[in-house]
């Protein structure tokens, strides 16, 4: 057993190959996966209940799209193939997930937009118009509000923040911190013990 969690930079542990499959608005998508990445054998049930109740791009979407802690790169790829005029930014710490998405991103014929990065790498004067996002919750409470403090200022002033998280991992909880800081957040929707949020200024 390895110290190593999807959070890691550069997970030591081994890497089998995976494919994940799974279905979008009617579209289908297999990804490839492996060990050392977020919910590395399925479609983590909390992105899947983010990108069957939030509110999808479409092809009229422009601008940058933003997935935090984009994983193996389920989120970043929906986004940019419902989205085809727009840029999707794929931030992860950790490298192998950064890796995956590249790939993916080229599998679904996206590759040239879907800019996959470390987070220090984006540039710091982009906003988005978008920013989605199944936050890892498992880095602790502190850590989750210093990841959210400095993305979600990212938004453009018209911009939409779409996060998914469990109600018994804090869903309620950081709806009612993210209105403290200032934030107008609506919980969208409840499924399957997940909390959508639809964060705004």
């Amino acid at each position: 057993m390895t110290g190593d969690h999807y959070f890691t930079a550069q997970p030591a542990s081994d890497a089998p190959p995976r494919e994940v499959e799974f279905s979008v608005a009617d579209r289908d998508y297999r990804l490839a996966s492996a060990g050392g990445v977020f919910s590395a054998s399925r479609l983590d049930p909390g992105t899947a209940v983010l990108l069957r109740k939030a509110e999808l791009p479409d092809a009229d979407t422009t601008g940058n799209l933003l997935d935090l802690g984009c994983g193996f790169g389920p989120i970043a790829c929906v986004l940019a193939d419902m989205a085809p005029a727009s840029t999707v930014w794929a931030v992860d710490v950790n490298a192998r997930a950064r890796d995956l998405t590249a790939a993916n991103a080229a599998r679904i014929g996206a590759g040239d937009r879907v800019r996959v990065s470390a987070p220090d790498d984006v540039p710091a004067d982009l906003t988005f118009a978008e920013l989605w996002s199944n936050p890892p919750i498992r880095i602790g409470k502190e850590e989750l509000h210093e990841l959210l403090l400095r993305w979600l200022p990212r938004l453009a002033p018209d911009g939409v923040g779409w996060l998914v998280v469990a109600r018994h991992l804090g869903g309620d909880s950081l709806q009612r911190w993210l209105t403290e800081q200032g934030w107008q957040v609506e919980r969208h929707a409840s499924q399957k013990g997940f909390r959508v949020l639809r964060v705004t200024r």
